[in-house]
């Protein structure tokens, strides 16, 4: 059956074409795919505080979040849906701007880096349902400008759950005199975001928020947890430090995710984080809630903190016995960094009963 005709729509002064403006994009809902793109434009101020001038990757779903479809992972490339890191070779605008970013494997690449929303249309007509923004800038990508606090319910925790954590995570950045910005990650979890100084490496960024971390898990150890390894969390929040590690990305403020309900990660103040449902925040209500409220995170740029004392905790840390801890498999070893060795397998209890 033939598609639609494709429609043209003005944004930011250029004309950008969607073809199959009708296609079924999120069938339970009967979102279509320029649904998809009138949502971001409708949320556009948000979307591009979030996105501007970051290297991103595209989270591509050209067949739409249809039932039985899968997102192709690194070991396996034959999903329905694919993260895009490199800009298409074919077919891209010659006002599409571009940065180049470092991989841990010390291969490069041009990213997606939108300077204005035309951007983020262009790459919502190609089917991108999430945005993967680095934590840095076109003008300095190797030094972060943005801490990204990632709380990650664990099997016997729920949103609720996070919300609690995330209390903790605001009580301590109030004690360092820093503004925290949280938002929902558009599934159980709970991100909050820190701008801050772009003056330091993603190693030391990263061992900053390793030490941030593991003093909100001092205060609540029976709900917060730094643990790499899941056999080691148990049923408490996890503190996903790696996701300040080159290369890891999280889904933006106002990115849609691609699951059948089409949520979206939303930006929300303190007090209304103690109130919401995930589930609340959907194509639809977000962007009537952005036409009637604005932005939450709308201030988000207006102070950038220096890390220096958590680089200090880290330290005194270190002193005391806890150093780096095990970065994603993906990375190379890093120097300092302790085995990467399940518990349960470097237990010489286990190595007895092993054939």
């Amino acid at each position: 059956m033939a598609g639609s005709a494709a429609t043209e729509l003005e944004v930011a002064g250029r004309t950008v074409r969607v073809s199959n403006p009708d296609k079924i994009y999120f069938p339970q809902r009967g979102f279509t795919k320029l649904d998809v793109v009138n949502y971001y434009l409708a949320v556009g101020d948000g979307i591009l505080r979030a996105l501007f001038e970051r290297p991103t990757t595209l989270e591509r779903w050209p067949g739409g979040v249809v039932e039985g479809a899968k997102l192709s992972t690194r070991g396996d490339h034959t999903g329905d849906a694919f993260y895009q890191k490199r800009i298409p070779t074919r077919g891209v605008p010659p006002w599409i701007e571009t940065a180049e970013i470092k991989f841990p494997s010390g291969r490069t690449a041009d990213e997606l880096c939108p300077g204005d929303l035309t951007h983020v249309a262009w790459a919502a007509q190609l089917g991108t349902i999430v945005f993967h923004p680095w934590p840095v800038r076109r003008s300095d990508v190797d030094s972060p400008d943005e801490m990204r606090i990632d709380l990650d319910p664990q099997p016997g925790t729920d949103f609720a759950d996070a919300v609690t954590v995330a209390g903790e995570v605001h009580a301590l950045l109030d004690e360092l005199g820093w503004v925290g910005y949280p938002k929902t990650s558009g599934g159980r979890g709970v991100h909050i975001y820190v701008r801050i100084a772009p003056q330091w490496s993603f190693t030391q960024v990263r061992r900053g928020v390793i030490a941030f971390a593991r003093e909100v898990e001092r205060r609540r150890p029976d709900l917060a947890t730094t643990k790499w390894w899941k056999e080691e969390r148990g049923e408490r929040i996890f503190m996903d430090y790696n996701q300040m590690a080159r290369d890891r990305t999280i889904a933006c403020a106002y990115s849609l995710r691609a699951n059948p309900r089409a949520t979206a990660s939303t930006p929300v103040t303190w007090d209304e984080l103690t109130r919401v449902e995930p589930n609340d925040f959907t194509l639809d209500t977000v962007q009537e809630r952005f036409a009637k409220i604005g932005d939450p995170h709308a201030s988000i740029d207006d102070v950038h903190h220096d890390i220096t004392p958590l680089l200090e905790w880290a330290e005194r840390d270190d002193r005391a016995g806890d150093g780096d801890m095990p970065y994603p498999p993906d990375h190379p070893k890093m120097p300092g960094e302790p085995p990467r060795v399940q518990p349960s397998r470097k237990n010489p209890k286990n190595w007895e009963n092993t054939d």
